[in-house]
């Protein structure tokens, strides 16, 4: 079997935009589901409303791909999971290292769905030397000191960072110097890398803190009849003469 760094996926050269890439993988999850109920094929229309996307843009992104369907019978479900698998370079075996095995990185471990999707848990690092040996998911944890000839000996191209936030550069910056190319960061920090290598970034504090403001947004329209929010409340001036004890203004500057 081809492992990661005999070939990487060809999707820049091919001028296919990171906004589509982005949005095979969800292409990819609805396929899958329909191929695991046995559907033969699928009309743009459907798979864009099970990928939560409109089928004008779904068109639009298979077509960079010369995948253009049939009219009148819509699009091969079987062809489709091939040719985006291939695209995204999941017909290959990639062997990935997750650093960082606390609660996080022992949750990533244990998810079922890397083997399915192409990826190969090849290490779990950590720097506890208490933690050296424990098995996590079938797989013993290895000590940070090993990293670097784990890498070489497994040819790891993918790192995945779930350390806390203060050990993330460093450990960003072993992975590269050791050759890995592209990085999945959990940690609540963003990471300096080199050009040429890959971040993606899972902040799970931030996406709550996004749909915190939704949720503020639609309480404040259901408590106005017209929809139009009130206005700010009036601050008042801090006199001069007031002390560093004196009244705090009703809105604090950002």
């Amino acid at each position: 079997m081809a492992t990661g760094r005999a070939h990487r996926p060809a999707t820049r050269s091919r001028g296919i935009p990171e906004a589509t890439v982005a949005r095979l993988p969800l292409y990819l999850r609805a396929l899958t589901a329909l191929s695991e109920r046995s559907v033969p094929t699928v009309s743009s229309e459907e798979l864009a409303a099970a990928a939560g996307v409109n089928s004008a843009k779904l068109r639009k992104d298979f077509s960079y791909l010369g995948s253009y369907g049939t009219r009148g019978v819509g699009y091969d479900v079987e062809y489709l999971v091939y040719q985006i698998s291939r695209e995204l370079g999941l017909t290959q075996d990639w062997p990935v290292v997750i650093v960082g095995i606390g609660n996080l990185g022992a949750a990533l471990a244990n998810y079922g769905g890397f083997a399915s999707r192409g990826f190969r848990v090849a290490a779990l690092i950590d720097a506890d030397p208490g933690m050296a040996g424990k098995p996590v998911a079938g797989i013993p944890v290895q000590h940070t000191d090993e990293l670097e000839s784990i890498i070489r000996n497994d040819g790891v191209s993918i790192g995945v960072i779930a350390t806390p936030a203060g050990a993330a550069q460093q450990v960003c910056d072993r992975l590269v110097a050791a050759g890995v190319t592209s990085i999945l960061n959990f940690a609540p920090t963003v990471l300096s890398v080199p050009e040429g290598v890959d971040v993606r970034k899972v902040d799970l504090s931030i996406e709550l803190q996004i749909l915190a403001f939704h949720e503020q947004r639609k309480a404040g329209e259901e408590a106005t009849p017209d929809g139009v929010a009130p206005p700010p409340p009036a601050v008042r001036a801090r006199p001069a003469d007031d002390g560093p004890d004196g009244e705090v203004p009703a809105v604090m500057p950002a």
